[in-house]
């Protein structure tokens, strides 16, 4: 009779055992599940918040681009007026200068290369005026180089003193 007490009590031990290991792996599996969907929810406002982030940045490199293009369009609006104005100025001097002799020659000479800066100024604007330094570079680097040499140590030589 002891031994079967015991072998009851022992299935009885053994069923709440699996029950306990049930109930167990149920609570595994669901907080896997909690686990896993909480990991998905995390994932995508991640997404989100990752694809607010590329639109904030995306904005702000537009209103960037933006804002250097009106700049560039004002420096060159800018420019074409102060060609404007050096071009009217050798129009004075052409005017006003001398017209005979050696005088009249040299300040009708001068007046037509201010005339001729200040009409390539207004036309080229500032755009045109860096493309064609740009062209001036490409096609003879070596004097481009010499005369950035020459000018740095001018410019040296002057904030020195």
């Amino acid at each position: 009779m002891a031994s079967a007490t015991f072998h009851q009590t022992k299935d009885k031990g053994m069923e709440a055992l699996d029950k306990v290991k049930d109930a167990g792996a149920t609570a595994v599996d669901k907080a896997k599940e909690a686990g896993a969907e909480t990991f998905g929810k995390v994932k995508e406002s991640s997404a989100e918040v990752l694809d607010k982030a590329r639109d904030a940045a995306g904005a702000v490199g537009n209103m960037a681009t933006e804002t250097a293009t009106a700049v560039g369009r004002k420096a060159d609006d800018l420019t074409a007026a102060a060609g404007h104005q050096v071009r009217e100025f050798g129009e004075t001097i052409g005017r006003r200068g001398s017209h005979e002799g050696m005088a009249g020659q040299a300040s009708q000479v001068v007046a037509d290369a201010i005339k001729g800066g200040g009409q390539y100024i207004e036309e080229a604007k500032l755009s045109g005026m860096a493309r064609d330094v740009e062209g001036v570079i490409r096609n003879h680097p070596i004097p481009a180089l010499l005369v950035c040499f020459g000018v740095g140590y001018c410019l040296g030589r002057a904030l020195k003193d």
